[in-house]
């Protein structure tokens, strides 16, 4: 399955370290998705290279239509960490969708060897 990775990245106005420690933490989890077959993708990592290219104040232009975009594309979504309405927004569409949301790495099952 290809499985969206939602956690805080800029929630509370977080600082550089926090939102290097925030992805760390959605990368960590794509990681361990990947281990068991799947394949992960963050929001975030697609729209931090398209924020460095048009600068930083277009940050909010971006990071969420992008992810929101990305949503629309996947299987489920791996829902982790603490308050976030941008994660929180993209399970909604999983929701609405009526797809699943996993919220702990261990509910996420191995991906089907056959395809």
């Amino acid at each position: 399955m290809w499985i969206m990775v939602a956690h805080p990245y800029s929630a509370g106005g977080a600082g550089t370290a926090a939102r290097e420690a925030n992805l760390l933490a959605m990368n960590t989890a794509a990681y361990a998705l990947f281990e068991i077959g799947h394949l992960p993708l963050i929001g975030v990592n697609l729209a931090l290279p398209l924020i460095a290219a048009a600068g930083a104040d277009r940050d909010q232009a971006v990071m969420m239509p992008l992810s929101l975009a990305l949503a629309e594309r996947c299987d489920a979504i791996l829902r982790i960490g603490g308050p976030s309405s941008g994660a929180d927004a993209e399970v909604e569409v999983f929701r609405a969708r009526a797809l699943p949301v996993y919220y702990a790495l261990a509910d996420v099952p191995p991906a089907d060897p056959s395809g």
